[in-house]
C-alpha cells in the first residue's frame, strides 16, 4: 500500500498504552505545545512481535531507557513495568505479527530549551506492518542512492541514543533518494566512510566474509547485533571496519538490517549492482528461524496461561 493511500495513524481502531493506561486509539493525543514536538526531547524504540511475543523485548527496553538517560529524560516507570505494558498492548490489540513503537517525551509545561521540570510521558502503540519497503522491491532487492546529508562526528550528538532528532536528516535523505528513483539512501559519515542507510544498518559480502561499518557514529542496531551473532554461528567471518564508497564494487552481495526492514537484500548502490546470493539467503533463513524459534512460542503460551 502506498503512503498516499495508507490509513492515517491517528484514525485507527485499537488501543494505545499511555502513562499507565490503555486509551482508545483516536483519543491518544498530546498538546500542540509539547516540548518533544518543538525541541525533539523524545526517544523511542522499534520492536517486532512474532507469534504474539515481542522479539528481544528486554534488549529493546534497555536501549529505550539508555536513550532516555542520554537525553536527560527520567522515565516514570521501571523497565519491568514498560516490558509488561508492551506485551499488554500487543495482547489488547490482538497483534500476532507486527510492529511496536514505545516512545518517551517531555510534556507541555515548558517551551524553552531548559525544561528540567517538564513532565515525562510514555506511550506504547502497535500495528500490523508486514513489510517496510515495497514488497516487490524487498524481494528482488532494493536500490540505494548516496545520501546528500552525512552522519555527524560522535562529538556532535549522542549517536547511541535512538532519538527522534537523529531522524530529521534521515527523512530528508530518504525523500531525496525516492525523488531520484531509489528506495533508500546510503548515508556516509563525516569522514566519507559508509555508515548506514536512513534507518537500517548495512552488511556487504566478500567471499565468506561479512563486512560492516564500525558503529562509532551511528546506532548499533539490535537486528545488526543479532545478525553478527548469527553470521558467526553459521561460520562466516565478520569484519567490522571502515569502508569507503569506492570499495562497494569489490563486494558480491549486500543487505540491510533493522527491526522494521528485518533482513532486506540490496541490488544496487548508486550504479554498483549486487546479487541476492547464498550468504544473504542463509542470513535471512537464520534470522527467520531465530525470531520464530520454539522457546518464543513457549514464552507466548506461558504468558497467556499465567
Amino acid at each position: 500500500m502506498s503512503a498516499s493511500r495508507a490509513k492515517p495513524f491517528d484514525d485507527r481502531d485499537g488501543v494505545i498504552w499511555v502513562d499507565g493506561h490503555l486509551v482508545e486509539w483516536r483519543a491518544a493525543r498530546i498538546h500542540i505545545l509539547t516540548h518533544g514536538l518543538h525541541y525533539a526531547s523524545c526517544v523511542y524504540e522499534g520492536e517486532r512481535s512474532y507469534g504474539g511475543t515481542v522479539f528481544k523485548l528486554a534488549e529493546h527496553t534497555a536501549r529505550l531507557f539508555a536513550s532516555a538517560k542520554a537525553l536527560d529524560l527520567t522515565v516514570p516507570f521501571s523497565k519491568e513495568a514498560v516490558k509488561r505494558a508492551t506485551q499488554e498492548t500487543v495482547n489488547a490489540n490482538g497483534l500476532i505479527d507486527g510492529y511496536i513503537r514505545p516512545i518517551i517525551w517531555r510534556g507541555s509545561e515548558r517551551i524553552s530549551t531548559s525544561a528540567q521540570d517538564s513532565s515525562i510521558h510514555v506511550a506504547i502503540s502497535c500495528w500490523p506492518w508486514p513489510r517496510y519497503y515495497d514488497p516487490d522491491a524487498q524481494i528482488k532487492g532494493i536500490r540505494l542512492g548516496v545520501a546528500h546529508w552525512r552522519r555527524p562526528p560522535p562529538s556532535c550528538t549522542p549517536f547511541h541514543a535512538k532519538a527522534s532528532s537523529h531522524y530529521m536528516t534521515a527523512t530528508l535523505n530518504k525523500h531525496r533518494a525516492e525523488a531520484d528513483g531509489y528506495d533508500d539512501a546510503l548515508v556516509l559519515d563525516w569522514r566519507g566512510q559508509l555508515s548506514e542507510a536512513t534507518s537500517a544498518n548495512i552488511f556487504l559480502v566478500q567471499g565468506d566474509e561479512l563486512h560492516t561499518p564500525l558503529p562509532d557514529c551511528f546506532l548499533d542496531g539490535i537486528t545488526r547485533q543479532t545478525v553478527l551473532s548469527l553470521a558467526r554461528e553459521l561460520g562466516y567471518t565478520v569484519v567490522e571496519r571502515p569502508i569507503f564508497p569506492n570499495e562497494c564494487k569489490t563486494f558480491s552481495e549486500a543487505f540491510l538490517t533493522s527491526t522494521a526492514a528485518e533482513i532486506c537484500p540490496v541490488r544496487e548502490i548508486a550504479g554498483v549492482t549486487f546479487r541476492a546470493g547464498a550468504v544473504s539467503q542463509s542470513i535471512v533463513e537464520a534470522y527467520q528461524k531465530e525470531t520464530r524459534r520454539p522457546h518464543i512460542e513457549a514464552a507466548h503460551m506461558a504468558y497467556h496461561e499465567a
